[in-house]
């Protein structure tokens, strides 16, 4: 009997994913932007820092420079899922352009995808099937096929396709099944 249940994966499982450089980028611009990011948002993330960050020398670890909190950051993203889902969905606010070109590149290819507007962060985590002939190098020519004078790097490309699809390549299939789709949650 096949197990037709969705499965996820809590989202600092990205990490395995994602070269070190790469995450304190993102978690750098996360903070080195936070005013830019919707009030929830900003929020939340502060919140949680305050929580879970330890900087040298700030009793409110929120109220360090972003440099040093990013740095500082990092341990936080590879161990909690609610710290690396705030960080993504701050990412990805940050980057509306690649979203939109991203979510139609999907979308041409077939990808069932919740609608943009969809705060992902609230989801339980990714799922796992990945479809095989949809390998990041396939999606990545892609990419650069539709939109040939974009200067987006391969890293963010992958990461929104990620974010958007709600999914990492850990087991390869055939097909998605139609009960392995990610269902709109209401809040």
């Amino acid at each position: 009997m096949t197990d037709h249940k969705a499965h996820f994966l809590p989202f600092h499982a990205v990490n395995e994913f994602l070269l070190p450089e790469y995450r304190l980028k993102i978690i750098q611009q996360a903070f080195a932007e936070l005013n830019h990011l919707s009030e929830e948002r900003r929020s939340a993330i502060s919140r949680l820092v305050k929580r879970h960050v330890q900087v040298s020398g700030f009793r409110n670890s929120a109220l360090a420079p972003a440099p040093v909190k990013a740095r500082a950051a990092v341990s936080t993203f590879e161990k909690s899922a609610e710290f690396a889902a705030q960080i993504m969905s701050a990412w990805y606010e940050l980057h509306p352009e690649l979203a939109k070109k991203v979510n139609d590149l999907l979308t041409a290819r077939e990808w069932k995808l919740l609608p943009l507007e969809v705060d992902r962060s609230k989801l339980p985590g990714f799922l796992t099937h990945w479809p095989k002939e949809e390998t990041f190098e396939v999606l990545d020519d892609a990419y650069a096929a539709q939109y040939p004078e974009d200067g987006e790097h391969e890293y963010d490309i992958n990461m929104m396709i990620a974010w958007l699809s709600g999914r990492l390549p850990v087991e390869m299939v055939d097909k998605v099944e139609e009960s392995d789709e990610v269902e709109e949650h209401e809040d």
